[in-house]
C-alpha cells in the first residue's frame, strides 16, 4: 500500500520533540532499551493543579491530526459496542416479567425492591452497570404505586438511555479532534445523513427542498441552544436538551390521524419545515430568492416599523441589501419565540453525561 505524497511529506518534516538532540545523545541511543519518562520541568503551578488540558494538533500537523482522529473514531466504536441491543433488552424485559411482585386490575405489572434486586442478579453486566438500586429510588419518585415501580418504567428508562447514548456517540463521530463541540456545518453533515433514516421525512422529502429542511433543522438548533453566537455547541446540551430526542422521534412512522399533532408538537416535522419555507415564499415577491427590506416589511401584520427594519438590516447579515432564507430562519425564529419560555424538559432522568 502507498501512502499518499501528502502524508510522506508529513512524515518526513514530523518534529517528534521540539528540542534538538545532541550527536552524543544520539550515538549512544539503544533501541532495545525500555521507554522512561520525558526529563523534563513542569510548571510550579502543576503541584497544587493537575495538567487537565492538552491542546488539539495543528492543523498543519496532518500525521497527529489523523492519528488523534483515529483514536476518536476507535474509542466511540468501543463505547458503542458496550451498548445494550435488542437481544439484551428482550432478556431484560423476560426477567423482569419473571420478578412481577403484583398485576393491578387494570393489569399493571409491578414490582418492588426486592423483585428488582433479583432482576439486577439475572441480567447481564451492561444492565447491572446502569441497574443500581439508586436508580430504582430515583424512579420511584415518579411511581403511582407506593413502594413498587411499574416494570415498563423500567423497560423504558433503559430503552430511553440506549437512544441517546447512541445519539451522542453519533453526534460525536462528527466531532473529528474530540473536544465536545460542533459547529453548524457538523451539524449539516449529521442531519443530512441520517434523513434517510427519519421515515416521517424520508417519506415526504423532495430533493430540492432537502438543503433548505437541512438548513431549518440545524438553524433551529443553534438559535436555543447557542445563545453566545459562538457558532459552536456542545454534544452534551444537544443531547440534554431534549431537542435529539425530538429529531430522532421522526423515525417512527406516523399514524395519519395524528399527523396534525405532530406538526404542533415536534419542531423537525416536514410540517413545520414546510410552513416556515412557505412563509419566505410568501414574501418573496419578485421570486429572486432573497427577501428585500419591502419585502420583509409585510411579515406578520405588516406592523414592523421603520426603526425595526432598519435595525434588522442592519445587525443581519445581508447580499446586496437583501436578506436570503438563512438569514430570514434567524428573524422568523427570533419573532416567533420572543417571550421568555421554558423550552425544553429533561429527556430523562439521568444525565447525559
Amino acid at each position: 500500500m502507498e501512502l499518499e505524497s501528502e502524508i510522506t511529506g508529513a512524515i518526513a518534516n514530523l518534529q517528534v520533540s521540539p528540542r534538538s538532540i545532541r550527536s552524543k545523545k544520539l550515538g549512544t541511543f539503544n533501541a532495545n532499551a525500555p521507554l522512561k519518562q520525558r526529563d523534563g520541568k513542569d510548571h510550579p503551578s502543576f503541584k497544587q493543579i493537575p495538567k487537565f488540558f492538552v491542546p488539539p494538533p495543528k492543523p498543519e500537523d496532518k500525521v497527529r491530526r489523523l492519528l488523534h482522529q483515529e483514536a476518536h473514531s476507535l474509542f466511540l466504536q468501543n463505547q458503542a459496542d458496550e451498548l445494550l441491543n435488542s437481544d439484551d433488552m428482550n432478556d431484560l424485559w423476560k426477567t423482569l416479567e419473571k420478578y412481577v411482585t403484583e398485576t393491578t386490575r387494570s393489569r399493571r405489572q409491578l414490582v418492588n425492591l426486592d423483585g428488582y434486586l433479583k432482576v439486577v442478579s439475572e441480567v447481564g453486566v451492561k444492565c447491572r452497570k446502569i441497574m443500581t438500586v439508586a436508580l430504582f429510588f430515583e424512579l420511584l419518585v415518579t411511581s403511582n404505586f407506593p413502594d413498587m415501580l411499574e416494570i415498563i418504567s423500567i423497560y423504558n428508562y433503559m430503552m430511553s438511555r440506549v437512544l441517546l447514548v447512541q445519539g451522542r456517540i453519533g453526534l460525536s463521530f462528527y466531532d473529528e479532534i474530540g473536544q465536545g463541540y460542533l459547529n453548524e456545518s457538523d451539524v449539516e453533515r449529521y442531519i443530512t445523513d441520517i434523513i434517510p433514516t427519519l421515515e416521517q421525512v424520508s417519506e415526504r422529502l423532495q430533493p430540492s427542498f432537502e438543503s433548505f429542511y437541512v438548513c431549518t433543522v440545524v438553524k433551529k438548533i443553534f438559535f436555543f441552544l447557542d445563545h453566545l453566537h459562538l457558532r459552536r455547541i456542545r454534544i452534551r446540551d444537544i443531547v440534554s436538551s431534549g431537542l435529539l430526542s425530538q429529531l430522532l422521534e421522526l423515525r417512527d412512522t406516523a399514524i395519519p390521524k395524528d399527523a396534525a399533532e405532530i406538526k404542533t408538537t415536534n419542531w423537525f416535522s416536514m410540517s413545520a419545515a414546510l410552513e416556515v419555507y412557505e412563509n419566505y415564499l410568501d414574501l418573496d415577491r419578485d421570486h429572486d430568492g432573497m427577501l428585500s427590506r419591502k419585502e420583509l416589511s409585510e411579515y406578520g401584520s405588516g406592523s414592523l416599523t421603520t426603526v425595526f427594519l432598519d435595525r434588522a438590516f442592519e445587525v443581519c447579515r445581508t447580499y446586496g441589501g437583501e436578506m436570503d432564507y438563512k438569514t430570514f430562519l434567524d428573524f422568523y425564529f427570533a419573532m416567533e419565540h420572543r417571550k421568555p419560555l421554558r423550552l425544553f424538559q429533561p429527556c430523562t432522568t439521568f444525565s447525559a453525561s
